[in-house]
């Protein structure tokens, strides 16, 4: 299979995938999702792999969803069933990675921000150029957080932590500080994150590949315990926040370069 924004190299057991929107931003489109989707479903069969690194080429991991994607303005003229369904690809996205058997990786230069940290954390392990740095706009953008991140966060660095970085929706998480709380594993000087983030990948896929994928599995079972029952409406949160006049403030003051004024409506 080929994409146009996603590619796949293989080195023996290990897989890289590099998301390269041409831009160096790495904004999430929603074909951009799509295509992150596939690749993710494409690994469910390989039997081959098993260690995977995602990686942002350009500037950054990624800058997360694309404001300025039309497909998602020309969501809210279409039948609420399928707006639901559209509004669901982050989510989906970030539920096919978290689900894989094998050993995923994130290397991240740059930034990750909003959706390029949901995708991140449904991840198993992230390493960090220090110089990058996480942010999640989401609620300075006047829409809720979503693509079952919350639980993920509050996994890695805990409730007062993730209520932190989510209500302070402006302030950046430095890499040293990401690595204190936990969100990341390792941090590396700006330009090695792939590199070492490759050589854990080569180390997991030393291992026998069987109890590798149990172990992940069973990790997983115990630590998102519940996790499905908690956030089974967030994507339905996200679309109720995308009906008020604070998001439509949220993104305007995005477009516009300027301070929003929010106003509770």
């Amino acid at each position: 299979m080929s994409w146009e924004f996603v590619t796949v190299e293989r080195r023996g057991r290990v897989a890289i995938v590099r998301l390269d929107r041409g831009d160096g931003m790495n904004p999430l489109s929603l074909q951009a999702l799509r295509e992150l989707t596939e690749v993710a479903h494409a690994f469910t069969t390989d039997l081959e792999t098993t260690a995977i690194v995602v990686t942002g080429v350009g500037r950054g991991f990624s800058a997360g969803r694309d404001l300025r994607d039309p497909q998602m303005d020309e969501r809210v003229a279409k039948p609420m069933i399928e707006r639901r369904h559209l509004s669901g690809a982050g989510a989906r996205l970030c539920r096919a990675w978290e689900e894989l058997e094998q050993f995923t990786i994130a290397a991240i230069e740059g930034f990750a921000i909003g959706g390029g940290l949901a995708l991140a954390v449904a991840l198993d392990f992230r390493v960090m150029g220090e110089g990058a740095h996480f942010r999640a706009p989401e609620i300075g953008l006047g829409i809720s957080m979503s693509w079952g991140s919350i639980p993920r966060l509050i996994n890695l660095v805990g409730p007062a932590r993730a209520k932190q970085m989510l209500i302070l929706a402006q302030e950046r998480v430095a890499a040293r500080d990401a690595l204190a709380w936990g969100l990341v594993q390792d941090v590396v000087p700006d330009g090695g994150a792939l590199d070492h983030a490759i050589a854990i990948a080569e180390k997991a896929a030393a291992m026998p590949p069987v109890t590798v994928r149990m172990t992940k599995q069973t990790v997983n079972a115990i630590a998102n315990a519940g996790a499905a029952a908690l956030i089974h409406m967030d994507t339905d949160q996200l679309m109720l926040t995308e009906t008020t006049a604070d998001f439509a403030e949220g993104v305007a003051a995005f477009k516009e370069r300027r301070k929003p004024n929010f106003t509770g409506g």
